[in-house]
């Protein structure tokens, strides 16, 4: 019995006591039930009572007493406690507890999959490096989180869109362009220009696609490396970011946005919203009336369009697409834009709360040998994401990103996350992911297979009870970092419940028999228990885009 099927339980107790007329309540659409802190009070806890009392006008514990005598005659309930000011403490009977083996065993790959978020269309932009440069370790860590976090909203039911946000346009792009032309001719890097062994290999490839350009005038070089190492430079970045295990569904572009009429129409919705005015010739947004510390100029008074405008013909042509909930994830230096951007939301005619979510994900330091690696060679002034790897291979990278939260600035030590011991997070799971198909391998060696008929009753022990408990947590623990918008409770729960309680269950529950022994009859239930181990962890670690391997 999983969570959330004891929370249907309580929730259809609930039901038939107002159906027997022994509560005035409205029932409650879900009841949550909760692993207790202390395992001694019981399997799951629930503060049901309390939550119905006050509407009931009833005593909490005179609820908790009626609802708990119901309790007692769930099938699968062994025992129901009353506690405090009337929680309700449960603990299952062992073969319901059994059964959330058969039930991860026959769900596979779904298991831990809801329909939380069903309906809902998100769009989910992250990285959005600028495009002048390698993808660098600052983007590295929302590459992980991100990535994961949309898995995380798919198997909550959400419909995804990864989003890349191009800044093709401005100032940055024209010194890109010059800093290309730059190197092609074996000139001086231009004021505020680009530097880095990758800026001459980026124009030697554009040179390798449009041969003309070395021919071409100065002025008429330079708007070809515009466009031409543009393309260079995003291909590099989807190729790099594809090593990575993360992939886009669209490519969006600042540029676009404009020749597309999608800024004047942007400009033309907020006229409509009634908040934008003008004053010394230039065009603002009255954001003040949303809460943003200050209007923001939309138009400049020489008639030029401002970054704000760009990101408000951003912001709206995500919502003409159908979005109902639009996603951000901007580094460290963007936690200004939180604000303003809820205000255009606002301006916009939208409910901020309802459509706009702005995730700032806090610094990654690279440390080797406890100092901060040195910059890329490469890269010239960054470590980027491909120095990273080759220093900690792809799921160390993925797995060491995407475990902390992202408020806090993390430092990633190369040594400690690429420690084969049990101090290693993402070795200790893996590990034992590799460990339950071990234990599979050497049973099928001896001839011994375990269907999903197996005698769960059987599994008695208190290493198997918190085992099971451990498993039957998972849909829960997605959901709730799912709807938190937290990638990392998936890395803590794998690493502190199942891989933990994996750990003491293969210290002390002996499943295949040593030399002459008979086979016993736990053998086929505990086969079954770690298999259901290995898809848990194997689930887990897709959600977070890190492997399960079969060996190590």
């Amino acid at each position: 019995m999983t969570p959330a099927e004891l929370g249907a339980a309580v929730r259809s107790v609930v039901a038939a006591a107002v159906q027997a007329g022994e509560l005035d309540v409205e029932v409650p659409a879900e009841v949550s039930v909760e692993r207790p802190r202390v395992k001694e009070h019981g399997d799951y806890a629930t503060s049901v009572a309390l939550q119905l009392a006050k509407k009931a006008g009833r005593g909490p514990r005179e609820v908790a007493e009626l609802l708990a005598a119901r309790l007692r005659e769930v099938d699968g309930v062994a025992e129901v406690d009353v506690a405090g000011p009337g929680f309700l403490n449960l603990r299952l009977a062992q073969g319901a507890l059994g059964e959330v083996v058969r039930t991860v065993v026959r769900q596979g790959p779904a298991f831990g999959r809801n329909e939380a978020l069903a309906g809902l269309a998100v769009d989910l932009e992250f990285v959005s490096a600028n495009p002048t440069g390698p993808v660098h370790v600052g983007s590295v860590r929302w590459a992980a989180v991100g990535d994961a976090l949309g898995r995380l909203l798919e198997a909550s039911g959400a419909k995804v869109t990864r989003e890349y946000y191009v800044n093709d346009a401005g100032v940055q792009i024209d010194r890109f362009a010059a800093s290309l032309y730059a190197a092609s001719k074996g000139l001086p890097t231009p004021e505020e220009g680009y530097q880095g062994e990758y800026v001459a290999e980026w124009a030697a490839r554009a040179l390798e696609r449009e041969p003309a350009i070395a021919d071409l005038p100065e002025t008429e070089a330079v708007e070809r490396f515009r466009v031409v190492g543009l393309q260079v430079a995003l291909d590099e970045i989807r190729g790099s970011l594809a090593s990575f295990g993360v992939d886009f569904d669209v490519w969006s572009s600042e540029l676009a946005l404009a020749t597309s009429g999608a800024v004047d129409r942007a400009l033309q919705r907020l006229r409509d919203q009634g908040h934008v005015y003008e004053n010394d010739g230039a065009v603002w947004l009255r954001t003040t009336d949303f809460g943003d510390d200050k209007d923001r100029v939309l138009v400049k008074s020489d008639g030029v369009g401002t970054y704000f405008l760009s990101d408000a013909a951003y912001y709206v042509d995500k919502r003409s697409r159908g979005f109902d909930r639009c996603i951000y994830m901007l580094g460290a230096d963007h936690h200004g834009y939180v604000g303003r951007l809820k205000a255009l939301a606002a301006c916009a005619g939208d409910d901020p709360a309802q459509t706009l979510e702005v995730r700032i994900g806090q610094l990654v330091n690279v440390l080797q040998g406890g100092q901060p690696v040195k910059m890329s060679k490469r890269a010239g002034t960054m470590v980027t994401l491909e120095d990273l790897v080759a220093l900690t291979g792809v799921d160390a990278a993925r797995y060491t990103l995407a475990r902390s939260s992202t408020d806090s600035t993390l430092d990633l030590d190369v040594e400690a996350v690429t420690r084969q011991t049990s101090d290693n997070p993402v070795f200790y799971v893996q590990y034992a992911a590799t460990r339950a198909a071990s234990v599979q391998r050497n049973a099928e060696a001896l001839g011994l297979t375990a269907g999903d008929d197996a005698d769960l009753s059987l599994l008695t022990h208190p290493r198997e009870a918190e085992l099971l408990l451990a498993l039957a947590e998972f849909p829960a623990v997605v959901a709730t970092a799912a709807e938190l918008r937290e990638p990392h409770r998936v890395a803590r729960y794998l690493e502190e419940s199942v891989a933990k309680a994996a750990q003491r269950f293969w210290d002390d529950c002996q499943v295949l028999p040593k030399g002459d022994e008979e086979v016993a009859p736990t053998a086929a239930p505990r086969l079954l228990l770690w298999r259901a181990t290995r898809t848990v962890l194997e689930n887990g670690l897709a959600l977070l885009g890190v492997s399960a391997p079969e060996r190590m």
